[in-house]
């Protein structure tokens, strides 16, 4: 154990800066539950120059390789927060990661909070101190002509697929929308309303019984909402699909789909074999 812990902080040694990003991989908004406020200041709270990504002092901004950048781990399950850390360096490579920390606290921006500092308790046995290695480094010459001609080629290749992909679509509380973009024989429009892209359902909500759960207010997470009632306790953990207002459904006891039919929302589940749907009453 020893020698790692050596090992990882002869590492880290090596470089100047750790690089935070305003808004991590698999959030939807910058600073999400306050995450990159926290990390940096827990990376400074450990003796790095810690910058953000859009705020690059000149000798990193004219060489990447002076620092490592943090990379959020979410590996969170649905009653369990799970976060950690890894630094990776300008090629990309893994150079340290923290233990992942853990939270079941129900509120997220104190679930991350509490798992990140947790996840940075590994951090109590390493003495960060920077070398120069990084500074001492041999300056790498690049043949400018190549390089543009790099630069040139590379949207080539992607452009049409980021372009114009073949779906489109949005679901945020705002907006609800969906596009599809593949080619068809007739002319008719390739816009196609939230309504029509589940037409099947409309046959199996007719003998839907009220729920009993009462009235369930939607909280956003990532990559869909938490329903909770009055108390406040989660009741659904539901999750976007490619469909618009169709969302897979979990709880702890129950597993199933949740979509909007009209101005209804509906809860469907298979119980002894047998397809049982609920009317739901959801505020978003």
């Amino acid at each position: 154990m020893v020698s790692l812990v050596g090992m990882a902080q002869e590492q880290l040694n090596d470089y100047k800066y750790i690089i935070v990003p305003k808004k991590f991989d698999g959030f939807k908004k910058v600073n999400q539950y306050q995450t990159s406020t926290l990390v940096k200041y827990l990376f400074t709270e450990e003796g790095f120059q810690t910058v953000y990504e859009d705020e690059l002092p000149n000798e990193l901004n004219n060489n990447r390789c002076l620092g490592l950048t943090a990379n959020l781990i979410d590996d969170s399950s649905m009653f369990t927060t799970k976060a950690g850390v890894v630094l990776e360096n300008c090629n990309g490579q893994e150079v340290f990661a923290t233990p992942i920390g853990k939270s079941k606290e129900k509120d997220y921006k104190l679930a991350y909070g509490e798992s990140l500092r947790n996840a940075f308790k590994s951090f109590n046995t390493i003495s960060y101190s920077y070398n120069g290695k990084a500074d001492k480094t041999e300056p790498v010459t690049v043949s400018m002509k190549n390089d543009v001609k790099r630069i040139e080629e590379k949207p080539q290749s992607y452009e049409p697929k980021n372009k114009q992909p073949m779906v489109q679509q949005e679901a945020t509380r705002e907006n609800q929308s969906y596009k599809d973009n593949r080619p068809k024989p007739s002319n008719l429009k390739s816009s196609v309303q939230a309504t029509a892209a589940v037409p099947t359902v409309s046959s199996v909500v007719i003998n839907a019984k009220k729920s009993a759960l009462g009235t369930l207010y939607a909280q956003e997470i990532p990559n869909g909402f938490q329903l909770v009632d009055s108390t406040p306790k989660i009741q659904l953990k539901i999750f976007k699909t490619s469909l618009p207002n169709y969302f897979l459904a979990e709880s702890e006891a129950k597993n199933g789909v949740v979509f909007k039919q009209g101005e209804k929302w509906f809860f469907e589940q298979y119980v002894d074999g047998e397809l049982k749907t609920e009317e739901l009453t959801v505020k978003f």
